[in-house]
Order: C-alpha cells, then sequence, then structure tokens
C-alpha cells in the first residue's frame, strides 16, 4: 500500500481520529501497510481489530502498538484502550461501528485513487477477478502468472476471498501496480456483490456453476444467481469470461457489456477452446489451444496436473485477453504457469514409503471430488489407489446424496481402500462398500492421523492416495501429516 495519512484514512472510513495523547495527531502521521492479526504488525501497519469467533482483535490493539503500528483501525475504544493501558502503550486510534465494513471501504476508495492517479498518469490499473464453484484458486494462480509476466501484479495469497481477505488483497497494490488479480467466494447471495462494489472489474470470469456452499444458497439455481453477481458487477467497458460447456455460466451472457466463452469440451462456437486433448503418463493434459488473434493453434503441455485444469487453464487465458496481453504470449506462458497455493492438485512423491500423494484436500464439493477421484484414476498407474476423504461440509440437504456419490465415484474410479473422515462422510463409506471397495471410517482428523501412524496402518508400499475433503473437517492435516514424515519429491 501506499503511505497514506491516518487523516485520509479516517476521511476513506468514515472514522474518528483520536490521537494518541491529548495533542492532535500530527499531519505528517501514515500507514503503509495494513493487516488483521496483531502478530504480522510492523513498523508503520495499521491494524484492524476484528472481533472473530475465537479472538478480539481490540483485546491486541498494545500488542500491535508494541510492534511498531502507526494506528489501530477499532469499533470498540474502551477495549482497544484497556489493551493499551495494560501494555503501557499510546496508539492513534481511528473509530468506526463496524471494522469489516470499514475495511471494505478503505480498499475501496484506495483503489479508485489508484486508478484515478493511473489514468492521469496516461497508464491504468486493470482489475480482474474469477469466481466459480470449483477452480477459484487455481484460476488465480494462472493468471497472475500470464500476467506478472508482463507487468507488476498483485493477486491474494492461497484463497483470499471473502469480506476480509479480498480488501486486504486490494491494498496491497501500489502506485506501480499495472495489474490486481481477486478470488471472490461466496456463502450465500449478495456476497459477491460486496465484493465488486469494493473492486468493480475490468473483467470477470466464471467458471462453473456447482454444488459448494448449498448450505447457503438453497439449490444450484441460488448458487448461479450469485455468481452472476461478478458479471453485474463488471465496468461498462468490462469483459465476461464464461464457460460455454456449463449452461447456467453461459447463461450469463446476457448480463455483460463484453463476452469471450471458452471450452474445454472444445465447443467450436467458443472463443476460446482447445482440441486433440490428450493425457501424458503424468496426468498432464496436452492439447491444441486456440485463442482469438493466434493464425493457427498452438500446441501445449500444461505444467498443473487433471484435465479438470483444462477449463482452468483457459479461463485464466481469457482473463489475460481480456486484460490487454497478447495472444501469443498468452499462448507462450500458459504451459510455463504452475499451481502456486498449497492443497491443490498438489502431486509429489513421497519417497520414505513410495507413495505417490495426490494432496487436494483444502475444499472439496461433488464437483471437485469427482474431478480429484479422477486424476487418482490417472496418476495411480498400477499403485493401489487409496482415497482419504473428510467430510464435505455446508452441502445442506445434498450432503447425504453428495457423499453418497462419493462413494459410488470411488469404486468406479477402481479405489482399492476408501478412508473416511468425519460422520458426515459415513454415506460414501457405505456406497463405496456396497461396490465392493474396502472401507475404514474414522470419527475425526485426529482419530485419522492415530491410524496412518500405527505400526500397521492401512497404506502399503506404493500407493497412490488421494486426500480431499473441506478444509473445515481437517483434511489438509493427514496430507501435511503425510507430507511430513516422509521425504517427498514433487513429480515431473
Amino acid at each position: 500500500m501506499i503511505e497514506r495519512s491516518l487523516a485520509q484514512i479516517a476521511a476513506f472510513t468514515g472514522g474518528e481520529l483520536l490521537p494518541a495523547d491529548a495533542a492532535p495527531a500530527p499531519g505528517a502521521q501514515t500507514a503503509s501497510a495494513v493487516v488483521t492479526d496483531s502478530r504480522r504488525v510492523g513498523p508503520g501497519a495499521l491494524f484492524v481489530a476484528l472481533a472473530g469467533e475465537r479472538t478480539d482483535g481490540h483485546a491486541h490493539v498494545g500488542t500491535a502498538a508494541a510492534a511498531g503500528a502507526a494506528a489501530a483501525l477499532v469499533s470498540d475504544a474502551s477495549t482497544a484502550r484497556a489493551s493499551l493501558s495494560a501494555a503501557g502503550a499510546a496508539l492513534p486510534l481511528i473509530v468506526v461501528p463496524d471494522t469489516v465494513a470499514a475495511l471494505g471501504a478503505l480498499a475501496r476508495e484506495h483503489l479508485a485513487d489508484l486508478r484515478r492517479r493511473a489514468e492521469e498518469g496516461g497508464g491504468s490499473l486493470t482489475v480482474v477477478a474469477v469466481t466459480g464453484s470449483v477452480g477459484k484458486t487455481t484460476t488465480k494462480d494462472l493468471t497472475r502468472q500470464l500476467l506478472a509476466s508482463q507487468a507488476s501484479t498483485v493477486a491474494p495469497i492461497a484463497s483470499f476471498n471473502n469480506e476480509i481477505g479480498l480488501p486486504l488483497t486490494v491494498l496491497e497494490t501500489s502506485g506501480d501496480t499495472r495489474y490486481l488479480v481477486l478470488e471472490m467466494g461466496a456463502s450465500g447471495p449478495g456476497h459477491i456483490d460486496y465484493l465488486t462494489e469494493i473492486a468493480p472489474l475490468d473483467a470477470a470470469a466464471v467458471l462453473m456453476v456447482g454444488h459448494a456452499h448449498m448450505e447457503g444458497f438453497g439449490s444450484v439455481d441460488g448458487v448461479a444467481r450469485a455468481k452472476s453477481e461478478i458479471v453485474r458487477g463488471l465496468l461498462p467497458t468490462g469483459t465476461a469470461v464464461l464457460n460455454l460447456d456449463d449452461p447456467r455460466t453461459a447463461a450469463m451472457a446476457e448480463l455483460a457489456p463484453q463476452v469471450l466463452t471458452f471450452s474445454a469440451a472444445g465447443a467450436p462456437d467458443a472463443a476460446i477452446r482447445v482440441g486433440a486433448v490428450e493425457l501424458d503418463a503424468s496426468a498432464h493434459a496436452v492439447f491444441d489451444l486456440f485463442l482469438p488473434g493466434l493464425d493457427e493453434p498452438r500446441r501445449l503441455r500444461l505444467a498443473v496436473p487433471g484435465v479438470h485444469n483444462v477449463a482452468n487453464a483457459l479461463a485464466a487465458a481469457g482473463l489475460a485477453l481480456a486484460a490487454g496481453v497478447a495472444p501469443e504470449h498468452v499462448a507462450d506462458q500458459l504451459s510455463a504457469a504452475r499451481l502456486e497455493s498449497p492443497h491443490r492438485m498438489d502431486v509429489t512423491t513421497l519417497l520414505g514409503r513410495d507413495l505417490l500423494l495426490i494432496d487436494d484436500s483444502y475444499n472439496a464439493n461433488i464437483d471437485s471430488m469427482t474431478a480429484a477421484l479422477a486424476a487418482l484414476k490417472s496418476l495411480a498407474g498400477e499403485r493401489r489407489r487409496v482415497a482419504i476423504i473428510s467430510e464435505m461440509l455446508e452441502l445442506g440437504e445434498s450432503s447425504v446424496a453428495d457423499h453418497t456419490r462419493t462413494g459410488e465415484l470411488a469404486a468406479e474410479c477402481g479405489v482399492g481402500l476408501l478412508m473416511t473422515v468425519g460422520a458426515g462422510a459415513a454415506p460414501a463409506a457405505a456406497a463405496a462398500r456396497a461396490a465392493g471397495v474396502s472401507t475404514l471410517e474414522l470419527e475425526d482428523a485426529d482419530a485419522a492421523l492415530a491410524v496412518l501412524d500405527s505400526p500397521d496402518g492401512p497404506l502399503h508400499d506404493g500407493d497412490a492416495v488421494l486426500v480431499k475433503g473441506s478444509n473445515g473437517s481437517g483434511a489438509w492435516r493427514l496430507a501435511d501429516h503425510l507430507r511430513d514424515s516422509l521425504k517427498e519429491k514433487h513429480a515431473q
């Protein structure tokens, strides 16, 4: 973030600036970074105190002051002052009714200001974003690399895609930022609307409408309406990058000022498409890439495994084209783009027991589960196929049916052992068992860790092991444990 005066931050957020003592706050006092975790505060940072489920940031304002914070953005001034008093510290406070809303307002005004400055200097700051029920973070990572090879680019770490993570990403931008890549998630209607109010978009990609967060949307059509908010959030000159293979996504074209369509199935009327798709021995897709502006298709191999990542790569290509990158450059760079965020189709060989670990454990719904099990089948070769599946959360009424389908898919993909973690995953075990698959049901991630560490544990040397499940049900802990306990070598 460029340096902002505390007075300007107070104006952007509609807050009241209270100096650290009785004297007025010096006009030269500035903040140069924004953080919400007091452990990450450094000199000159603005600490935003959030009241979370486990801890209240207002109780850590004193810690932030001791670490060199320039000021704290708070809604509970009395608790913040008590924390400062306990730490024997002083710190200017910017008091607002709601720190989450104020963080969003700060990001919105910061971005608008940087865009104005860029235009006045004859340049631009282009903002692109991606949403969808699966593949958001991978597409964000691929897009970041395509744009960063051209000019200074800011993108979120991991999946900072909500009302806290997205503003923090926006606030990372500075005067030399040329591209801003955002990921927009939603667990209910209106969530993406709010994010696009903070960051109006030059280009927006919708990957697919699926079964994520069904508890908050009620139906797949409800998911579609929520995802379409990103298209409504385009600037009047903006471009929607839409998946022609998904009817609900393709239907969003009527909402967009301009449209670029893509098709991993090779639909001939898609602007961006593939042909002659093959999977090599490492389950990397090899295909002919058709891009508008290319004289002829380009044959390339994706650096990310899994046929499902073809669609993500095409969406990233569409966002780069919409941002003004030349098609020749997109084609040249796409094959080099790699996964950057953890627990997303990360394929490694664990040499300690010659295990092939397929770590796709960040999150799960039936759509991403289907893709992950297909990848296990492609990658395993002659190895025994083991799937460790933790409960898929926030599925609402579709939970039993989706877990049952997971068990059926495991059988169809030739899984030899299915381990399920959490009571909600029991239907998956039941369905797989009925199809003749060996199953092991575990109460929670702690129980699964204990079983994996036992002398007569369920894994055999040479297995191919997929770890998949919702973040909240702990699948990532199992993947990390396997990786940390056995020497690893990244698969090529």
